[in-house]
Formats: C-alpha cells, structure tokens, sequence
C-alpha cells in the first residue's frame, strides 16, 4: 500500500507526463511577443537596468556613471545607507572588531552606532539568542530537511505559533520580531544541519552560543566539534556576512520581501517567502554551484596549469558538454555590474592569505586563472550586451571550503547575513507604502465562448 501512495505522489507517472505536455503546450508564449508589447523580462532591459518599482535609502548598487551626458559602465561600487562598502570593511579592519553587528546596526537604523550604541545593540541581540523551550527537540529534530533552506523556512514559520503578537505589524513589534530572527538564525542553521547529519547516523552536539562571541564567531563554534577556530577564519566569515547584508531593493528575494509585506502579511511569513526567494540556483544558490562547478573541473582538467585545457573546459561548458550542461560558467557576470563586482574585489583581498593558511593556493590559482579567461571565452561564444566579470558568488563557495563550511550551510550563511537587509526593507515598506504591489501583466488569450460538455472534442 506505501509502495503504491510513494508512487502516486514522488513519481511522474505517465498521466502526470501526459498532463505536463499539455500544460507545456498551453503555456507558451513567443518571444517576439515581448519586445512587440516593451515587455521587459525579469523587469529589467538588455543592459541589466531594473525596472523602477520603488524607491529606498537602505542600499545603493552603482555600475555606471555620466560621461559627456551618457551612461557608461563603470567599476560597481556598493552603498550601505550611503556608506561605501569598500569604506565599511576597512573602518572595521582597521579597528579590529567584527563588522556584522555594527553593519546591522547601520541598515536597521541608517547610521553608524558610536561605542555606546553599538555596545548597547550587541547586547540586544546577544539577550535574544535563544529559542522556545523544547523548540530544539521539538521542531528541528523533528523530520529534518537534507536541504537546510527548506528546514530554516519551516523553523521560521514555527515560530510564529509562539509569539503572542505574531500578526501585529506595528514598526516597534515588527523591530522586535526581526532582531529576534537575526538573533536566532545562527542556531536554526547549524542546528538544522546537525539534526540532519544526527538523522545519517552521525553524533549529535548542540551548543549553545557565547555572549562573548560575535555572530560570525559564534557560527564557527556552534557547528564544529571542537569549537575551535582562527581569527582569521572568524574575519572572513564576518566578512561574508556584511558583503552579503544587503544589495539594492531590486533583487529578487527583497523584492519579495517587499511584495509579501505590501499584503499586510506577518513577519514569519515575510521572510519565509524570502528564504524561498533565495534558495533558488539563480540567487542566492549560485556559489554552490560554483564549487560543484570547479571539482568537476579538477575531475575532468588532469593540468590546471595549462591554459589550453581549462579554456577547453571553458568553452564545454559554454557549448553545454560539461558539469550540468546548462551552458553556463557560474559566478561569472551579474545583472547590474558589468565591469566589477566589489563584494568580490574585497573578498579576493584577503583569499589568497586564508589559502595559504589552509594550503589552497593551487586552487586558488585555478580560480584567478577561469577569472581572467571565462569573460574572454564567453565573449567569443556568446551574443553579450554589457562586460562580463567575477561576482560574489565565484569567491565565496571557495571561501567557505577553505573554511571546512559544509556545502549544505552555504545559501544558509548568504540568509542569515541577508536577513538583516530583508528586515530593514520591511520596516521601510510598512513605514512608507501602504498600497498592496500589483504590477500588470498583458493577456494574450483572446476571448471565447463557453463550450457545453457535449459539444467538446
């Protein structure tokens, strides 16, 4: 009886392929038909520029500027409240504390905390790192998820069932309820990914995190045994973390953010359509895709000092022959930057030092090399409207390996940095915009009269 239920429902059973076909059929639409009706795909123009559908002050992403009165692509810059990225991370460097917290402080409050404030905020969320009682056992050991996004979204949704006020969506509660998830997100993660490896018959740790320790600290602690690690590990988290905070209103999981909270739904809710915004291959899970990418290469490129064979690779991919054959090189180009990505500029900074620490340089030295040829293969290859170049996700994945991260954690880690911006676009929707976001779509199918039973074919 199982068998027969299993099948029903996990199996594409030939009524289901005969129904997909027609659903196919029914479904599409040409092409051509876009640029007829200046229907701009993904809500954005050939070159990448987004569709204006709102207005922010929480971050700025600048790709161009004016040259004799016309826009030309420039090297991208990153704002945080008006803040340089590049500024950002070398204030914190350069006075040698951690960046995540005085960097959720600015986008939540949209100015830099002084000593006090900052001491002040830090405690805030250290006295909201914890969970319900019996929430561990009773919610994330229970049934977990091989996929860590899917697992963190039931969590958030749990929660829900536990706060008195979870459907109030005045700015102070909505405040409370955001500063607790940030508080709260470390330990759904890296329990979540314990409980599954707990289920594959692994040992089970569960710790709780320090109040002396940043959330960045805290991450590496809580997931390994040991709880050791470096301060130089524990810097490139912390930067992972405020590189990935926040990125322009427009990408796709906080312009979900700003949909869903324009419904008048609850925070809970808000942010697990985020989480699913993000788990998606083509947001915040391309920097798997990457590493995935690079050990096939390794598998398949016996020299990966020949520039003959890894540009052959290359161009495989591209001719959808290699890896997953979607004809894509992952972590090249982006939507807006089409000279640099600066989340990457900085992240490669400090990457060649960790993989010399961790004995990586070889493939370190593979990545600089698929960086500097893939825009030129791809040029060759490909039809392309602006310039191609490294993102954030091509560092990253190699990062988190040198960081012994387990895949599984990497999209986690880009939410639990990514949800302080989500947090800051909800206070600003719901302070702001009190008009449900509803953007027209043309229809194409003409009208028809209604065909009794008996009549149809």
């Amino acid at each position: 009886m199982q068998d027969t239920i299993d099948t029903i429902l996990f199996t594409n059973t030939p009524k289901i392929e005969k129904l997909a076909h027609l659903c196919e059929e029914n479904n599409a639409i040409e092409r051509d038909l876009y640029t007829k009706y200046d229907v701009k795909r993904g809500l954005r123009d050939l070159n990448g520029k987004g569709v204006l559908a709102g207005l922010t002050n929480i971050s700025d992403v600048c790709a161009k500027k004016m040259v004799d009165g016309e826009e030309v692509p420039c090297p991208g810059n990153l704002y945080y409240r008006g803040y340089n990225i590049k500024d950002i991370v070398k204030g914190f460097l350069e006075a040698k504390h951690f960046g995540f917290e005085e960097t959720a402080y600015l986008l939540l409050f949209g100015e830099l905390p002084n000593d006090q404030q900052l001491a002040e905020f830090y405690e805030t969320l250290v006295e909201r790192r914890t969970l319900p009682p019996t929430f561990v056992r009773d919610v994330i050991m229970k049934s977990p998820s091989k996929d860590m996004m899917n697992s963190l979204t039931r969590s958030i949704l749990t929660l829900y069932t536990y706060d008195d006020k979870a459907d109030d969506t005045s700015i102070p509660n909505v405040l409370r309820q955001s500063l607790n998830l940030i508080s709260q997100f470390p330990m759904l993660m890296v329990y979540g990914y314990h409980a599954y490896n707990y289920r594959r018959g692994q040992d089970l740790f569960i710790y709780t995190p320090s109040p002396k320790l940043s959330s960045a600290e805290n991450i590496l602690m809580m997931l390994r045994e040991d709880r050791k690690y470096t301060k130089l590990e524990a810097k490139l988290l912390d930067m992972a973390l405020v590189l990935h905070m926040d990125h322009g209103g427009g990408n796709n999981s906080t312009f979900t953010t700003h949909v869903v909270t324009s419904s008048g739904t609850d925070t809970y809710s808000t942010i697990a359509a985020a989480m699913a915004s993000l788990k998606g291959p083509k947001h915040g899970g391309a920097n798997v895709k990457v590493t995935q990418m690079f050990e096939d290469m390794k598998a398949n490129v016996d020299d990966w000092e020949d520039d003959e064979k890894i540009h052959q690779y290359l161009v495989d991919l591209l001719d959808k022959k290699a890896f997953d054959k979607k004809g894509l090189i992952y972590g090249m180009g982006h939507a807006i930057y089409s000279v640099s990505d600066p989340r990457a500029e900085i992240f490669k900074q400090f990457v060649a030092q960790l993989a010399e620490e961790k004995g990586y340089t070889k493939e370190y030295a593979l990545y600089e090399k698929v960086e500097h040829m893939a825009p030129k293969v791809i040029g060759e290859k490909r039809k392309i409207y602006k310039g191609v170049n490294a993102n954030v996700d091509f560092y990253s994945g190699l990062v988190y390996g040198m960081l012994d991260l387990p895949s599984e954690l990497y999209t986690p880690i880009f939410a639990a940095a990514r949800i302080v911006g989500w947090s800051a676009h909800r206070l600003e929707e719901l302070k702001n915009v009190d008009k449900i976001i509803r953007p027209a779509y043309k229809p194409l199918a003409p009208h028809r009269d209604y065909i009794k039973m008996d009549d149809r074919l």
